[in-house]
């Protein structure tokens, strides 16, 4: 099955935000991204991340180098309705989280990966994996990002086809999903990066590609999941698209309901509509 996603957007990814895009045709959202250390530690701000407030589908994302401190935090992880299982951050492009060795840093580290994917399987969990194309432009050309997509067996990969030096602003290079989903081995693999039109959407899925992952477009228009659902035919019967101040009044709506954050609520209302 072709599945939409909700990227993980920081400042942004609250339960208000991932339920209206559930509600307009996202299939599966994504909490922002923590260290594992900071649950740990019991940071409320990150623990605040992943506090259950309704049942929309969820993947909490996770940034870890440590099988044993990501084992530890497992063991006291108590599920709740909608989590559907953790994603591993193998794509922050954050120069102090790649110091850690942690986020892009780990692309290369197939090894590695395929630890922390075991400590979560052996807890029980689904797990997927989200990459960039390497930290820089030698790494994506000698394809390191391909040890992961070869030696790691998670439910499915999320590639953002950049590499982690490229600014925002770059084009991404959908060239390299064809390799990715034969390195994939039949693991589905998930594009992330500049989707904003049914058109992309259909060429790759006519390559294989088994889902799109939307972040940014998601914030101007949360209905874009509709929408692209509408065009390409995998609504039925089909749904309207929903305008803007309707957007608004239905996050408000959710926000009082799972009293939300306001932060979250302003910076929200900033780029609905814009982005």
């Amino acid at each position: 099955m072709f599945r939409f996603m909700l990227a993980p957007l920081e400042r942004y990814s609250d339960s208000v935000f991932r339920t209206l895009c559930y509600n307009h045709g996202a299939d599966l959202t994504f909490t922002e991204m923590a260290h594992v250390e900071s649950f740990l530690n019991r940071n409320r701000v990150s623990l605040d991340k992943i506090k259950p407030r309704d049942s929309t589908p969820v993947q909490i994302q996770l940034l870890s180098g440590n099988e044993g401190k990501l084992g530890r935090f497992l063991s006291g992880f108590k599920q709740f309705d909608g989590f559907m299982g953790f994603n591993l951050n193998l794509c922050c492009p954050s120069k102090e989280v790649i110091r850690k060795g942690k986020g892009a840093a780990m692309i290369k580290r197939g090894a590695k990966t395929a630890k922390l994917v075991a400590v979560i399987r052996d807890h029980g969990y689904p797990v997927s994996i989200k990459i960039r194309l390497g930290l820089n432009q030698s790494e994506k050309k000698k394809k390191l990002y391909l040890n992961n997509l070869k030696g790691v067996d998670p439910d499915f990969f999320v590639v953002h086809a950049m590499h982690a030096a490229q600014n925002s602003d770059e084009e991404e290079d959908y060239s390299v999903y064809p390799e990715c989903v034969e390195a994939a081995r039949g693991i589905p693999v998930i594009a992330n990066g500049g989707i904003k039109t049914p058109e992309t959407v259909k060429s790759l899925r006519d390559i294989g590609i088994s889902g799109v992952m939307m972040g940014r477009p998601a914030l101007g228009n949360p209905a874009i999941f509709d929408f692209m659902k509408n065009e390409l035919g995998f609504n039925s019967p089909p749904k309207l698209t929903t305008m803007v101040d309707d957007l608004k009044q239905e996050y408000n709506d959710i926000y009082k309901k799972i009293s939300g954050s306001e932060k979250y609520r302003s910076q929200f209302f900033k780029v609905v509509g814009k982005t």
